[in-house]
């Protein structure tokens, strides 16, 4: 069995069983077999009741659920209980994109060739899914990943981040339930060699990946040919704040973008570029914002930043933010390790721009703020990295969100609100090394699918 613990302190909280390649193997048989047997594919009404079913189960379980993301994940509870209503609204929104799984007319009397013909496309299930996720999201990303299969009439196979593995494998629980045949969604926890050697597969169609890019691109070298995939990296988010922007409604919002999950977020506020005649404004006020910020065990209900997910990644942003201290950066606020398992909400002023925290993901209760009086040269600066993902701008000029949105290099930029903004039916994805493919659960959808056309000589 794979113990799971809760991250704040270590306390064993529950388990998963482990699986070796005979069972992961079992179940890609099983899977394969159900793909290729088109008498057994569900119709899109059914899956609907399903997905319906589930659905409902999750509304009863709101709560139970929400506790299990807080204790299981680190994420404190309010926003644990955003997650479940995120992701039972996922499923809702599986059941009405079924209406889009649709195809197309193709006009077939363009030439003399394609006279007497008519032809149109349909969708059908691309075949086997399987996910690997990533902990951040141990429900919602699940549902991202597991419900669309379902919807689409994909058998799915999903493997849970080793440590949060509770929410997944109660999510396939609840489809069971919901009256989805066993063999059509399996949950998995095996070790390393065994999830690669699954993922690599030749019976796998479709690769889901949430997690960090050196092993989600390794993966993807190793699919077996014709395997689509869709990768979801992190990134190091910029925002621009210009000399026009309202502070006052800029530092609630950029603090939540930031210290959310502590920092745990792949689009979470991360470089803060401002305008030299407002930085000094922005930084004293977001100091006061992030001290007050309390730090603890998730499941308490007043906790606004948890623990990080595991010790070493507490040691590890201690040491990023050392490095920049040492390298010049002014410490804000916070700056030092409150226990083994949780760091202190920090605000690092001007670290050096070869600093690792101003070239990598901190994934940690960290946020770094630069001064710039030339926009275009902070731009550039954003833009250094091989990552790309969501942007920001706080501005009260059109002009300057729109030199923002044209020349930052993302795939999506947040107007006054925070790099961290999603909404799960909009399009999500990173761009160069922050991933690969479009996410979102009707974009989705229509990657776990094909087209397939018919002429008809008539």
């Amino acid at each position: 069995m794979h113990e799971v613990v809760n991250p704040f302190d270590l306390s064993v909280i529950g388990s998963v069983p482990t699986a070796d390649w005979e069972t992961v193997d079992g179940y890609l048989s099983k899977a394969d077999a159900l793909y290729k047997d088109r008498s057994g594919w569900k119709k899109p009404h059914e899956r609907a009741a399903i997905l319906h079913k589930a659905m409902k189960i999750m509304e009863e379980r709101r709560d139970h659920l929400a506790h299990q993301i807080a204790n299981e994940g680190g994420k404190p509870l309010v926003d644990a209980v955003v997650e479940v209503d995120r992701a039972i609204n996922g499923m809702e929104l599986c059941i009405h994109d079924l209406a889009n799984i649709k195809g197309t007319e193709i006009p077939m009397g363009l030439t003399a060739a394609g006279d007497g013909r008519i032809a149109w496309t349909t969708r059908e299930p691309i075949g086997v899914v399987v996910a690997v996720s990533a902990f951040n999201h141990p429900l919602n990303l699940i549902v991202h990943q597991v419900a669309p299969a379902v919807a689409t009439g994909c058998p799915v196979i999903v493997k849970p981040a080793a440590d949060t593995p509770l929410s997944c494998f109660e999510f396939i629980s609840i489809l069971h339930e919901a009256g989805l045949p066993e063999d059509w969604a399996r949950a998995v926890q095996p070790p390393r060699d065994v999830s690669e050697k699954m993922v690599s597969d030749p019976r796998v169609a479709f690769f889901s990946f949430i997690g960090s890019a050196g092993v989600g691109w390794s993966l993807r070298s190793k699919l077996a040919p014709g395997a689509r995939c869709a990768l979801e990296h992190g990134g190091v988010a910029p925002v621009i704040v210009d000399a026009t922007a309202d502070i006052d409604a800029a530092v609630p919002s950029l603090t939540k973008g930031g210290f959310y999950h502590s920092g745990q977020v792949c689009v979470s506020v991360q470089r803060i570029f401002a305008h030299s005649s407002v930085i000094d404004e922005l930084a004293a006020k977001m100091a006061v914002a992030a001290k007050a910020l309390k730090v603890g065990n998730a499941i308490d209900g007043d906790v606004e930043c948890g623990p990080l997910i595991r010790p070493k990644e507490c040691d590890r942003v201690a040491a990023w933010v050392e490095e920049a201290r040492e390298g010049g950066a002014t410490v804000l606020c916070g700056g030092e390790k409150l226990s083994d398992t949780t760091y202190a909400p920090t605000l690092l002023l001007n670290p050096s721009v070869d600093a690792t925290i101003s070239r990598n993901e901190v994934f940690g209760p960290v946020v770094c703020l630069y001064s710039y009086n030339d926009v275009d040269a902070a731009i550039a600066q954003a833009n250094s990295l091989d990552v790309a993902f969501q942007a920001a701008v706080y501005t009260n000029d059109l002009s300057s969100v729109m030199n923002t949105y044209r020349n930052i290099d993302a795939s999506a930029v947040m107007v006054n609100d925070h790099s961290a903004f999603r909404t799960d039916w909009m399009p999500f994805a990173g761009l160069r090394t922050s991933g690969h493919g479009v996410g979102g659960i009707g974009y989705t959808m229509h990657e776990m699918t094909h087209e397939k056309m018919i002429v008809i000589k008539a």
